[in-house]
Protein backbone atom coordinates (compact mmCIF):
# COMPACT_ATOMS: atom_id res chain seq x y z
CA UNK A 1 0.00 0.00 0.00
CA UNK A 2 1.56 3.19 -1.19
CA UNK A 3 1.44 6.35 1.09
CA UNK A 4 0.12 9.14 -0.03
CA UNK A 5 3.22 11.65 -0.46
CA UNK A 6 2.47 14.79 2.00
CA UNK A 7 1.65 18.13 -0.05
CA UNK A 8 3.18 21.44 0.14
CA UNK A 9 1.51 24.43 0.00
CA UNK A 10 2.66 27.55 -0.88
CA UNK A 11 2.53 28.78 2.26
CA UNK A 12 4.74 26.12 3.24
CA UNK A 13 7.28 27.06 0.40
CA UNK A 14 7.20 30.62 1.56
CA UNK A 15 8.33 29.74 5.09
CA UNK A 16 10.79 27.37 3.80
CA UNK A 17 12.23 30.56 1.81
CA UNK A 18 12.09 33.08 4.46
CA UNK A 19 14.32 30.16 6.78
CA UNK A 20 16.71 29.43 4.28
CA UNK A 21 17.28 33.83 3.24
CA UNK A 22 17.21 34.39 7.15
CA UNK A 23 20.04 31.79 7.65
CA UNK A 24 21.89 33.71 4.93
CA UNK A 25 21.11 36.74 6.10
CA UNK A 26 22.98 36.10 9.42
CA UNK A 27 25.57 34.90 7.90
CA UNK A 28 27.03 36.66 5.09
CA UNK A 29 25.15 39.83 5.52
CA UNK A 30 21.84 41.25 2.94
CA UNK A 31 24.75 42.51 0.60
CA UNK A 32 26.07 39.84 0.10
CA UNK A 33 22.98 37.36 -0.33
CA UNK A 34 22.12 36.74 -3.60
CA UNK A 35 18.56 34.95 -4.96
CA UNK A 36 20.54 32.31 -6.62
CA UNK A 37 21.75 31.10 -3.43
CA UNK A 38 18.61 31.76 -1.43
CA UNK A 39 16.97 29.48 -4.06
CA UNK A 40 19.60 26.58 -3.86
CA UNK A 41 19.49 26.70 -0.33
CA UNK A 42 15.71 26.20 -0.55
CA UNK A 43 16.29 23.57 -3.37
CA UNK A 44 14.30 25.21 -5.66
CA UNK A 45 15.57 27.28 -9.61
CA UNK A 46 16.39 30.98 -9.17
CA UNK A 47 12.78 31.20 -11.87
CA UNK A 48 10.59 29.49 -9.20
CA UNK A 49 11.59 31.48 -6.56
CA UNK A 50 10.89 34.75 -8.41
CA UNK A 51 7.27 33.71 -8.51
CA UNK A 52 7.13 33.79 -4.54
CA UNK A 53 9.09 36.89 -3.89
CA UNK A 54 9.71 39.86 -6.82
CA UNK A 55 13.15 40.28 -5.24
CA UNK A 56 16.18 39.81 -2.34
CA UNK A 57 14.33 43.39 -0.86
CA UNK A 58 11.11 41.59 -0.87
CA UNK A 59 12.68 38.63 1.12
CA UNK A 60 13.97 41.32 3.57
CA UNK A 61 10.88 42.86 3.63
CA UNK A 62 9.01 39.54 4.64
CA UNK A 63 12.14 38.26 7.53
CA UNK A 64 11.47 41.40 8.92
CA UNK A 65 7.80 41.56 9.47
CA UNK A 66 7.70 37.99 10.25
CA UNK A 67 10.56 38.81 13.39
CA UNK A 68 9.02 41.77 14.61
CA UNK A 69 5.23 39.80 14.60
CA UNK A 70 7.18 37.65 16.98
CA UNK A 71 8.37 40.03 19.12
CA UNK A 72 4.83 41.80 19.45
CA UNK A 73 3.31 38.32 20.05
CA UNK A 74 6.01 37.92 22.87
CA UNK A 75 4.95 41.16 24.37
CA UNK A 76 1.07 40.56 23.90
CA UNK A 77 1.33 36.96 25.91
CA UNK A 78 3.52 39.55 28.81
CA UNK A 79 0.63 42.03 29.15
CA UNK A 80 -2.19 39.51 28.57
CA UNK A 81 -0.63 37.16 31.70
CA UNK A 82 -3.09 37.23 34.86
CA UNK A 83 -1.69 37.54 38.24
CA UNK A 84 1.27 39.92 37.71
CA UNK A 85 0.66 43.64 38.71
CA UNK A 86 0.99 46.66 36.13
CA UNK A 87 4.79 47.14 37.48
CA UNK A 88 5.38 43.27 37.15
CA UNK A 89 4.22 43.48 33.69
CA UNK A 90 6.68 46.19 32.51
CA UNK A 91 9.79 44.85 33.66
CA UNK A 92 8.45 41.56 31.90
CA UNK A 93 7.50 43.25 28.75
CA UNK A 94 11.34 44.51 29.07
CA UNK A 95 13.10 41.68 30.30
CA UNK A 96 11.12 39.96 27.30
CA UNK A 97 11.99 41.96 24.73
CA UNK A 98 15.41 42.16 25.26
CA UNK A 99 15.56 38.05 25.45
CA UNK A 100 14.01 37.53 22.30
CA UNK A 101 16.06 40.14 20.91
CA UNK A 102 19.74 39.11 22.43
CA UNK A 103 18.69 35.32 20.82
CA UNK A 104 18.60 36.79 17.53
CA UNK A 105 20.84 39.91 17.42
CA UNK A 106 23.93 38.81 19.74
CA UNK A 107 26.69 37.84 18.05
CA UNK A 108 25.32 37.61 14.40
CA UNK A 109 26.63 41.43 13.38
CA UNK A 110 25.94 41.04 9.76
CA UNK A 111 21.82 40.95 11.44
CA UNK A 112 22.37 44.70 11.53
CA UNK A 113 22.14 44.88 7.31
CA UNK A 114 18.90 43.73 7.32
CA UNK A 115 17.52 45.76 10.17
CA UNK A 116 19.17 49.44 8.37
CA UNK A 117 17.70 47.93 5.16
CA UNK A 118 13.95 47.67 6.64
CA UNK A 119 14.71 51.16 8.55
CA UNK A 120 15.64 52.83 5.10
CA UNK A 121 13.49 51.14 2.66
CA UNK A 122 10.03 50.25 5.04
CA UNK A 123 9.96 52.45 7.30
CA UNK A 124 6.14 51.67 7.77
CA UNK A 125 7.16 48.06 8.85
CA UNK A 126 9.13 49.61 12.04
CA UNK A 127 6.51 52.47 12.61
CA UNK A 128 3.59 49.46 12.45
CA UNK A 129 5.33 47.80 15.64
CA UNK A 130 5.82 50.65 17.23
CA UNK A 131 1.98 51.16 16.90
CA UNK A 132 1.51 48.00 18.03
CA UNK A 133 3.61 47.93 21.03
CA UNK A 134 2.93 51.27 22.25
CA UNK A 135 -0.89 49.73 22.38
CA UNK A 136 0.05 47.31 24.42
CA UNK A 137 1.84 48.91 26.85
CA UNK A 138 -1.14 51.19 27.12
CA UNK A 139 -3.09 48.47 28.34
CA UNK A 140 -0.60 47.91 31.55
CA UNK A 141 -0.95 51.93 32.23
CA UNK A 142 -4.65 51.12 31.87
CA UNK A 143 -4.36 48.40 34.60
CA UNK A 144 -1.84 50.36 36.63
CA UNK A 145 -4.70 52.92 36.60
CA UNK A 146 -7.28 50.63 37.59
CA UNK A 147 -5.36 48.89 40.83
CA UNK A 148 -4.73 52.05 42.19
CA UNK A 149 -0.76 51.54 41.04
CA UNK A 150 0.20 54.43 38.71
CA UNK A 151 -1.93 58.06 38.32
CA UNK A 152 -1.82 58.10 34.38
CA UNK A 153 -3.32 61.23 33.24
CA UNK A 154 -2.59 60.84 29.32
CA UNK A 155 -2.20 56.51 28.43
CA UNK A 156 -1.48 57.46 25.04
CA UNK A 157 1.63 59.61 25.12
CA UNK A 158 2.66 57.86 28.20
CA UNK A 159 2.83 54.96 26.17
CA UNK A 160 4.43 55.97 23.74
CA UNK A 161 7.57 57.51 26.40
CA UNK A 162 7.37 54.14 28.44
CA UNK A 163 8.28 52.55 24.78
CA UNK A 164 11.25 55.11 23.92
CA UNK A 165 12.35 54.68 27.38
CA UNK A 166 12.70 50.91 26.24
CA UNK A 167 13.96 51.63 22.94
CA UNK A 168 17.65 50.28 23.61
CA UNK A 169 16.47 46.75 25.00
CA UNK A 170 14.92 45.58 21.51
CA UNK A 171 16.93 47.29 19.22
CA UNK A 172 19.51 44.56 17.72
CA UNK A 173 22.78 46.74 17.64
CA UNK A 174 22.97 47.42 21.08
CA UNK A 175 23.25 43.36 21.72
CA UNK A 176 27.04 43.81 20.77
CA UNK A 177 28.10 46.63 22.98
CA UNK A 178 27.16 44.97 26.33
CA UNK A 179 27.18 42.08 28.13
CA UNK A 180 23.38 40.27 28.63
CA UNK A 181 23.97 40.64 32.46
CA UNK A 182 24.40 44.63 32.10
CA UNK A 183 21.44 45.16 29.75
CA UNK A 184 19.40 43.11 32.23
CA UNK A 185 20.22 45.05 35.05
CA UNK A 186 19.88 47.89 32.87
CA UNK A 187 16.21 47.27 32.11
CA UNK A 188 15.32 46.75 35.84
CA UNK A 189 16.66 50.09 36.33
CA UNK A 190 14.62 51.57 33.88
CA UNK A 191 11.63 50.09 34.70
CA UNK A 192 11.85 50.81 38.25
CA UNK A 193 12.84 54.62 37.59
CA UNK A 194 9.47 54.39 34.94
CA UNK A 195 7.66 53.27 37.40
CA UNK A 196 8.46 55.59 39.83
CA UNK A 197 7.16 58.25 37.83
CA UNK A 198 3.66 56.48 36.72
CA UNK A 199 3.15 56.02 40.38
CA UNK A 200 3.04 60.30 40.78
CA UNK A 201 4.47 60.15 43.93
Amino acid sequence: MQTKPLETTPEDIRLGILDAAEARFRTYGLNKTTMAEIARDTGMSAANLYRYFKNKQDIAAACAQRCIGTQVDLLREVVRRSGLSAADKLEACALEMLRYTWETAHDQPKINELVNHVILEHSDIVHDKARESCSLLAEVLAQGNESGEFEVADIVKTSETVYAALKMFHVPIFMSLYAHDELVLQARDVVRLLVSGLRGR
